[in-house]
């Protein structure tokens, strides 16, 4: 079991979390509120009025304007993790979770409504580790452990059959769907470091997109408009290639979805948390993220 992929109660007392912004033009960082526990992986609403995160397990909805956080009642869901995505549809009318489920603790993907309601199980199969939402709404993209490897699998958004992408030795992990449907961004330790991959959603044509020898880059999210890419990288050394813990000095970087040089938006401490999962604004102009500060 990647036991990095839990949700981190005992660390919830540990850290002071702060959700920010920043301009991907400037680099201008804003603080937007300040928490006295664990906070993680922002999505922005496609209204560009409301940040959704976690935090203990549970779901919260960030009013930008009026700097408020407002729980989300996601039932039986109390084990929620830094795996949730919303549904693409204009109001984000549902919200799908990775749930770690009482009986065997090992994380399940469910979908309910972003307005509240009872989760319906998509993965009977564990552990499912949710990243991408198809952007036709029809698929879900995940990380999952089968037969002792970690793979990248869809599955349709009413559950069914799961269909296995990648079957390669190592981490394959955050899976996400460019904007266009015809790819499906990830992150594989395949090639020695942890880089970003894109492939077809059909699995094929696997093609590496980053060649980042000083660092181990995780979870590569797409702009609206398909044209840029941002992901997190650890220092080469700090931490195992197929390792993305907590309390690291880290960096967002971005790139053009083309490929070629990157360059580094923010310095920060964090790593597990920090950008899970998309979270550029619906404009493009910025993309939200945790940093953190241990407590003394």
């Amino acid at each position: 079991m990647n036991t990095l992929k839990q949700p981190r109660q005992a660390e919830v007392r540990q850290v002071i979390s702060y959700l920010e912004e920043v301009d991907v033009q400037t680099g201008e960082r804003e603080v937007l509120a300040q928490f006295d526990d664990l906070i993680e992986a922002p999505n922005w609403t496609s209204d560009g009025r409301r940040l959704i995160y976690n935090s203990r397990g549970r779901l919260y909805s960030f009013d930008l304007a009026t700097r408020q956080s407002t729980p989300i009642d996601s039932g039986f869901a109390n084990a929620c993790n830094n795996d949730h995505v919303l549904s693409p549809d204009p109001d984000n009318t549902l919200i799908a979770i990775s749930h770690q489920t009482a009986e065997d603790g090992l994380s399940r993907i469910y979908v309910l409504p972003l307005a509240g309601g009872k989760p319906t199980l998509i993965t009977p199969m564990a552990p499912s580790y949710l990243h991408g939402w198809s952007p036709d709404g029809l698929e879900l993209a995940y990380c999952a452990e089968r037969n002792g490897n970690y793979d990248i699998y869809t599955i349709p958004v009413d559950g069914g059959v799961e269909r296995q992408l990648t079957d390669v030795p190592g981490l394959n992990d955050g899976p996400e769907y460019a904007p266009d449907g015809r790819h499906i961004w990830f992150n594989s330790t395949r090639s020695g470091l942890m880089q970003v991959w894109r492939m077809g959603t059909d699995g094929s044509e696997p093609t590496q997109m980053t060649w980042d020898e000083d660092s181990n880059s995780w979870f590569p999210h797409l702009s609206l408009d398909g044209s840029m890419v941002a992901y997190l990288a650890y220092r080469k050394g700090d931490v195992a290639p197929n390792a993305h813990p907590p309390n690291k000095n880290v960096e967002i970087r971005l790139m053009p979805s083309s490929g070629g040089p990157y360059r580094t938006l923010v310095q920060l401490f964090g790593g597990q948390g920090t950008i899970n999962v998309n979270s550029w604004s619906p404009d493009g102009r910025k993309l939200a993220f945790v940093s953190y500060q241990l407590k003394s």
